[in-house]
């Protein structure tokens, strides 16, 4: 660990970028036909297991794609090689590539890069969040002046009317809301102040790992139902917001219409 460097890892990062060829893929379907791969997703995880094995001898990954699990080591890899498939397969530009270092359970360095927007998100635990240099805070906006990012179970509909009615009821209470389809992404918007306040029902742990961080270096809250740090070893419902008392008042919603 001592000789890897958070510029090793973006440099490794935005070469795995070049494998996304956006004119030239074949999407398969995982199941569904909301839930998709691409060959470009698989090339660069391969790529990825390859040369940050080689940056980190004796590490393990945790990974989206053909079940890459071996997470009982000292470090763990937690990857998703491009959160927002379906945008990537439509040509939408949010997606990213999202990779976040777990060092006995806990996320310690956080990459998510947008080769489409342009913006390479990180954060190293105790030395901040920054977005191409430039170091990130979020908001202070209030409840009622906050843009939430949300969604509605894509992957498990059974929950869409629990999520209609927890968005219906936060979306009175606040400015507005947002939907772009890329997790990742929508964390490091609000870890850059950009929007204020997160609800997602049901995300993997790669989905949110490497954003969780940038998001809390940047004076974030993030939590699971529960109000504590999401896990990140089973899927779980992720809130998030600029500050604990918006947060809560998230949760607080959340708790009307989700009983756990």
């Amino acid at each position: 660990m001592e000789n890897l460097s958070i510029e090793v890892v973006t440099g490794i990062v935005k070469e795995a970028a070049g494998l996304m060829v956006t004119d030239h893929f074949t999407v398969i379907q995982k199941g569904t036909v909301e839930n998709v791969v691409t060959t470009s997703d698989l090339a660069v995880q391969e790529f990825l297991v390859e040369k940050l094995s080689a940056a980190l001898p004796g590490c393990g990954f945790l990974c989206e794609e053909d079940g890459v699990k071996d997470t009982g080591r000292e470090y763990v890899w937690v990857i998703d090689p491009i959160d927002g498939t379906m945008n990537y397969a439509r040509g939408i530009n949010e997606c990213s590539i999202c990779v976040g270092l777990m060092k006995d359970g806990e996320i310690v360095m956080g990459v998510v890069y947008s080769p489409a927007r342009g913006e390479m998100y990180t954060a190293e635990k105790g030395h901040g969040a920054f977005c191409n240099g430039r170091k990130l805070a979020v908001s202070e906006r209030p409840f009622r002046d906050g843009i939430i990012c949300t969604a509605m179970s894509t992957y498990r509909k059974e929950y869409a009317k629990a999520c209609n009615d927890i968005i219906f009821d936060i979306y009175m209470r606040c400015n507005d809301f947002r939907r772009f389809g890329a997790a990742a992404i929508e964390i490091c918007m609000l870890a850059a102040g950009i929007v204020d306040l997160y609800f997602e029902m049901r995300l993997q742990p790669w989905d949110f790992a490497a954003a969780m961080l940038i998001l809390r270096e940047a004076g974030g809250c993030i939590s699971g139902y529960d109000g504590k740090l999401p896990p990140i070893n089973d899927p779980c419902m992720v809130v998030a917001a600029n500050n604990q008392d918006n947060l809560n008042l998230i949760l607080e919603t959340v708790h009307k219409y989700v009983v756990e």
